[in-house]
């Protein structure tokens, strides 16, 4: 356990930044699962409505660090190659 004073305050700063990033992961995976979700039935306007929404969640992920930008480009990817084949 840290003594000094400024070490302490960056252990809690830690802890409330990292709830935060588990906070944001948990509503990214939550928005992908709806996509999902939405391909899985079939349903096209469902699907380009949560697709629009998972990718705007990636981006945020990927702007703020919690996952990388290459990730999110790939993730991105696959999500409008499974749109784009959902409507033949």
């Amino acid at each position: 356990m840290a003594n000094i004073k400024s070490a302490k305050k960056r252990i809690k700063v830690i802890q409330a930044k990292t709830l935060q990033n588990k906070m944001f992961k948990t509503q990214l995976k939550t928005e992908i699962k709806k996509y999902e979700a939405a391909l899985a039935a079939g349903d096209v306007e469902l699907a380009q409505a949560t697709y629009k929404a998972a990718t705007k969640k990636i981006d945020q992920a990927a702007s703020r660090g919690i996952i990388h930008k290459n990730a999110a480009a790939h993730k991105k990817s696959q999500f409008t190659k499974k749109l784009n084949n959902l409507g033949k």
